[in-house]
């Protein structure tokens, strides 16, 4: 059966964020009741009011350190949604990197990624390299690469997309 690919060579325009940004302000729990497409448009309501009509598709979001800290909810999905191209941190909450590993949303932890962004630079971010390129300023910072699996695992959209392609799961279920 074959297996779509996803791309993990990326561009786009950056959006940031501080140090321990937690699930919590990205998807807050009165959203949790709501379809994941009406969620997406509460992110950031308590901290960045307005975010989600401002981001575009193919957009960066870069955080600071132990961003993702945490409960287990499903952000990366909001973040898919709104079509954010991948994550870029300091550091991520162990289990937030996880679950956007899981749900097949491009992350990684890049040391100096912070400070070497500025809002709105235009940024180049090859996943399975670990490496970024700021586009507006020529800075490159690198990190250390993913062990093959996860790269598969994001290369074929998720978790659960790998386990549906290769017969474990039926489509659209979890059992």
């Amino acid at each position: 059966m074959p297996t779509a690919t996803h791309e993990l060579v990326l561009s786009g325009r950056s959006w940031t964020f501080g140090d321990e940004v937690t699930t919590d302000d990205m998807f807050p729990g009165y959203a949790m009741r709501l379809p994941i497409p009406q969620a997406a448009h509460e992110m950031f309501d308590a901290s960045r009011k307005g975010w989600p009509e401002m981001v575009r598709a193919g957009d960066i979001v870069v955080g600071g350190a132990n961003f993702g800290l945490g409960s287990s909810r499903p952000v990366a999905l909001l973040f898919r949604e709104l079509g954010v191209a991948c994550l870029l941190a300091e550091s991520f909450n162990s289990l937030f990197l996880r679950n956007c590993i899981n749900y097949g949303l491009p992350i990684l932890a890049v040391p100096g990624i912070s400070s070497a962004v500025t809002e709105g630079d235009e940024l180049s971010v090859d996943i399975v390299n670990a490496t970024v390129r700021n586009n507006s300023t020529g800075a490159v910072l690198t990190s250390k690469p993913y062990p093959q699996f996860l790269v598969e695992i994001l290369q074929r959209g998720g978790l659960l997309q790998r386990l549906e392609e290769d017969g474990y799961l039926r489509p659209g279920t979890t059992d």
